[in-house]
């Protein structure tokens, strides 16, 4: 039995002046989903991924029958090109990881984390940084939660960039994310800081049923972390299906040299990762899809996939 869809992306394009950025791009991911983004440098994940959390206004097209729209939770977060007025209340649902972790250099640990708090907090509250002792206990939870409750008082720019992540996705926890958004959450890291935070990934999703959507430079980090991956390509979805069937030939396929830094040597240091909440595809039916370019593209059928993800509270843990 299928879950409730957490994102529903319909026909979204995206250009920045006369450069098309998104192409038309469709998919869903249900709730429970650890999902992965791959595609070159330039092939428009980062854009797609705020697009989704209503952070970029998708292009308006003037079609009426491919208007284009992300829902989250099934309710609209913008459609042809506005964000919608609830855009607020979905954003406090949903949990963003950037590449470069986006903390307060001055403030502690532990504070960059209460700020997770921010969107449910009385507003002269929020506006002063008045967090209550529960707050403090709260995000103290969320740091042991990721391994770093012991650099709680120090500086955020003090930690190291893996310790700088880890902090990051606390802060999510402290908002009570129910679906997170990471873009390139390892890209700056060393292999053994990337590692645990795709496993603080995994076990988010596998123990509180937090959906993710993770950007990946790297293929093997989709194999090993991630039931299913999307793909893209120059603003397309080239691929969107099981993890397992991105093999070094399938790639080379869909981006010629360009696959060779996607599918990097692995690095042996990376451990064996907790297996993802979703079930593997059941009677997957292949089909071809086209791109622009012409290449052709295999992908699935996902209306015969079985899910095996609970749907679950998500809570702090002090």
């Amino acid at each position: 039995m299928l879950t409730e869809p957490v994102v529903q992306a319909r026909h979204v394009s995206k250009s920045f002046g006369g450069t098309r950025v998104l192409k038309d791009v469709s998919f869903e991911i249900r709730r429970g989903e650890m999902v992965g983004l791959i595609g070159a440098s330039g092939s428009g994940k980062s854009t797609l991924i705020r697009t989704v959390a209503g952070l970029t206004p998708v292009d308006r097209l003037s079609r009426p029958a491919q208007a284009p729209e992300i829902l989250l939770f099934s309710q609209s977060m913008q459609h042809r090109g506005r964000i919608a007025r609830q855009a607020n209340e979905l954003r406090a649902r949903v949990g963003v990881v950037f590449q470069h972790f986006n903390l307060v250099p001055r403030l502690s640990a532990l504070t960059n984390v209460c700020l997770g708090q921010l969107g449910r907090m009385p507003l002269l509250l929020a506006a002063i940084g008045k967090f209550s002792r529960a707050d403090k206990r709260r995000a103290m939870g969320a740091l042991a939660r990721v391994g770093i409750a012991e650099h709680a008082l120090k500086r955020g720019c003090d930690l190291s960039g893996g310790q700088q992540q880890r902090a990051a996705i606390a802060r999510t926890l402290m908002q009570g994310a129910e679906f997170i958004l990471a873009d390139e959450p390892i890209a700056s890291l060393d292999p053994n800081s990337a590692r645990r935070v795709m496993d603080i990934l995994a076990e988010l999703n596998r123990q509180d049923g937090i959906t993710i959507l993770v950007s990946l430079h790297q293929v093997e980090y989709a194999l090993r972390y991630c039931a299913r991956t999307i793909a893209l390509k120059a603003g397309e979805i080239v691929y969107d299906g099981p993890s397992d069937a991105l093999t070094p030939e399938f790639l080379a396929a869909i981006y010629g040299a360009e696959s060779e830094d996607l599918f990097a040597p692995f690095d042996p240091r990376l451990g064996q990762a907790a297996k993802p909440l979703e079930a593997p595809l059941q009677g997957a039916v292949p089909s071809l899809v086209q791109p622009a370019d012409g290449s052709p593209v295999m992908t699935f059928d996902r209306s015969r996939r079985a899910v095996g993800a609970e749907q679950l509270n998500v809570r702090a843990r002090a």
